[in-house]
């Protein structure tokens, strides 16, 4: 049975029951919260309005976003602010380094908004910031959630040589939609980034897991979700991650309906029949939530 999002201008649409919890208050959240301002660090959990953010930080765990908090382009399904881009912050990395010894992580998900503006897409600056991990922390696994770069493969290669763990790059949605819901981004050159990262490593004899997320809710059909799990094996992605989209406000694009934790469950069965070696499908999972946990039972499958 599918839910319908209720999108009438100016009401407050109904969740479901599945997708009401309780947002309570805790001393490790808070201690998160008072690391990240006095580095002066921006997480993608505060930025893009996530729900699992006071789970995540009630267990000291935040996903870093680097880059600034300006991205240069305006997806309709993203509550980051588009606009002018800040300066980038030549200590960054140094800081999300000691932010990650502060909370003692031992898997360090670092993701970045676009940035159209740099040569290079941010992709020195996020080698930087891994190489700063590795020297506080050399045991920590490094997850990277980075953007298209443009399709600079060189910038892929940038940040591969710097060894992370794992590299994510989502997907999104269904090529269909991206028109409306990612129109500065390309299906296809996505692809191209998650097949050249999996490549560049191993030509690097390095052992690197790749993962990819999508949204659903947003109008796709059960064979454009199934055709983009295919695309996404063919170009080796090992990890997965498939969530509810939920509209950050009424000006970003619709929910078309709610899908019922079921189906999140048979997807999540599916893609394991594909070949994926680790997947987190459910209403609330985003890209990088439990990542640890998500590479764990890829580690485990791979062995």
């Amino acid at each position: 049975m599918e839910t319908q999002a209720e999108n009438t201008p100016g009401r407050k649409r109904r969740l479901p029951p599945w997708l009401k919890r309780r947002i309570g208050t805790g001393a490790a959240a808070a201690e998160v919260a008072e690391i990240l301002r006095g580095l002066g660090l921006t997480t993608v959990c505060q930025e893009a309005h996530c729900p699992n953010q006071h789970e995540c930080f009630s267990r000291r765990v935040a996903t870093f976003m680097i880059l600034g908090d300006v991205c240069t382009r305006n997806c309709r399904f993203c509550a980051v602010a588009g606009g002018e881009p800040t300066p980038v912050r030549p200590d960054e990395p140094e800081a999300v380094a000691e932010a990650a010894v502060r909370l003692g992580l031992r898997h360090v998900v670092v993701t970045s908004v676009t940035r159209d503006d740099l040569a290079d897409g941010g992709a020195g600056h996020f080698a930087g910031t891994i190489r700063a991990i590795r020297r506080r922390l050399p045991t920590a696994v490094v997850e990277v959630l980075t953007p298209d770069f443009g399709g600079n493969l060189a910038a892929v290669e940038t940040v591969i040589r710097a060894r992370p763990g794992v590299f994510n790059h989502n997907v999104e949605t269904v090529p269909r939609l991206y028109p409306d819901v990612r129109p500065q981004a390309d299906y296809g050159r996505s692809l191209g980034v998650l097949a050249h990262a999996k490549q560049a490593a191993g030509e690097l004899d390095g052992t690197l897991f790749t993962k990819s997320g999508l949204m659903v809710g947003l109008g796709e059909e059960e064979d454009e979700v199934e055709q983009v799990l295919s695309d996404l094996r063919s170009v080796g992605c090992d990890l997965l991650t498939i969530g509810q989209y939920l509209a950050p406000s009424d000006s970003h694009a619709p929910v078309v309906r709610f899908v019922e934790p079921g189906e999140f469950d048979a997807w999540k069965r599916r893609a394991k029949r594909m070949g994926f070696r680790s997947v987190a499908a459910g209403p609330f999972v985003r890209s990088s939530y439990l990542a640890e946990q998500v590479l764990q039972e890829g580690l485990e499958s791979h062995a």
